[in-house]
């Protein structure tokens, strides 16, 4: 494709153990990074997603293949001309010292400054966008040491847009952060991606967010194989199912879900409408239940009664009636019955 910024062709990729022999971990790989794309790389521990980073980035050099920015092999670019098309962004808090976030941000620069590392009035306007352009200004004159996971990566996240390169790539950019930073951060690279053009791969195990924000998908099972395509078309091939069948949670092919494996606790019917239920037939699945509605003929049937002031809920079982305010104390109770 006349957009394709990054390609690789029948790359295989490893790398040496103790007693230096090569480990391959996965071979003919031929893939290419658009411009605008948001691609993220998924896949379980182990199946080998930094080894591709790392010999994406010409940090690794591949057992065999090649590896192509802009047309040309990355493993023949100058280390500053490299620089120039392509920013990285590693999971590894590096030690600044007592540089402020600006400071840091201004290092992208590096491979435009002078022997001295002087900006230009050019520079600094490139900077200042890219510190704009991640919501951090107020986060500028601040100490990197004293910021949070979260500030902080936006901070080398806009560190790397400075580089004004074409591609970047981020090794799980969300490991450290708490759920509303994980989004905040997946949809914050979304909107560079679209808004600077660039082609953006990262490696994260938010299997839910990359669902919904990704435009394309590589998934490395164990095995070796790379599935490439949109999340909604690997759901469909099944790849999502069979690679992590085997890592203790299943995908639910018609929620788009994750669920982690639990032990059957039998059928249960659920009577009722509205939120309510919705968080009741969650709650029962999640201890193990397979959950029907509007089947009276199952043995115990849970019925949620829901007004604006409270919810409370009815266990029919065996004709008796018992009456419960929470779903906890529900829960526990269905726990004695199995």
């Amino acid at each position: 494709m006349s957009n394709a910024i990054l390609t690789t062709h029948n790359l295989t990729i490893g790398y040496k153990t103790s007693g230096k022999t090569v480990r391959c971990v996965a071979s003919d790989i031929s893939v290419s990074l658009l411009a605008g794309e948001l691609v993220c790389l998924l896949g379980p521990n182990g199946a080998g997603k930094s080894t591709l980073l790392r010999s994406l980035a010409g940090m690794q050099p591949p057992i065999a293949g090649e590896v192509r920015l802009s047309g040309e092999n990355i493993y023949h670019l100058q280390p500053q001309n490299l620089a120039k098309r392509l920013s990285l962004v590693l999971t590894e808090k590096v030690d600044v010292g007592m540089l402020s976030a600006y400071t840091l941000v201004s290092l992208g620069r590096y491979p435009y400054t002078d022997w001295w590392g002087n900006l230009t009035p050019e520079d600094e306007a490139i900077v200042n966008w890219a510190i704009k352009s991640v919501g951090a200004v107020h986060l500028a004159q601040r100490q990197v040491s004293e910021l949070s996971d979260g500030e902080r990566q936006k901070i080398m996240i806009a560190r790397a847009l400075a580089q004004s390169a074409i591609v970047m790539l981020l090794d799980e950019p969300t490991a450290f952060l708490d759920l509303p930073r994980r989004v905040e951060i997946m949809q914050l690279l979304r909107q560079l991606g679209r808004e600077t053009n660039q082609a953006i791969l990262l490696s994260t195990h938010d299997l839910d967010l990359a669902l919904r924000l990704a435009d394309k998908v590589w998934l490395l099972s164990t095995n070796g194989l790379l599935h490439v395509g949109a999340p909604e078309d690997l759901v469909l091939s099944g790849a999502f199912t069979d690679t992590f069948r085997s890592e203790g949670v299943e995908f639910d092919i018609a929620s788009g879900e994750f669920h982690l494996h639990t032990s059957h606790n039998g059928e249960i019917n659920v009577i009722g409408e509205g939120i309510a239920t919705v968080w009741t037939i969650r709650a029962l699945e999640r201890v193990g239940f397979q959950v029907h509605q509007s089947r009276n003929s199952l043995p115990i049937s849970v019925e949620v009664i829901s007004n604006s002031k409270q919810v409370s809920w009815q266990i029919i079982n065996n004709n008796t009636v018992y009456t419960y305010h929470s779903l906890y104390e529900l829960i526990k109770l269905l726990a004695l019955h199995n």
